[in-house]
């Protein structure tokens, strides 16, 4: 399958919770087919207390969204007819 999203990116969110959603596509995945949109498909990671982080932590992370499910945000607008927001 032709892939032509890259990281840098501008990109909609077309399905799931997130839809509409615009973010800078951060890594990308082709053999899995998945990227990885900033900002979208929040998850909560608990970490290790490790000697950098001598406390453990629960972060935020971003988890990958498939490919599928995201446009390059200018090809969205102009198939949309409208003018990005």
């Amino acid at each position: 399958m032709k892939q032509n999203i890259k990281a840098g990116d501008e990109v909609v969110v077309l399905a799931g919770n997130q839809r509409g959603d615009r973010g800078k596509v951060l890594q990308v995945f082709p053999r899995r087919q998945r990227v990885i949109v900033e900002g979208v498909n929040k998850r909560k990671h608990h970490e290790r207390k490790t000697q950098d982080n001598p406390e453990g932590a629960i972060v935020e992370r971003e988890n990958p969204i498939h490919l599928s499910n995201v446009m390059k945000a200018a090809l969205y607008d102009q198939k949309r007819g409208s003018a990005p927001a």
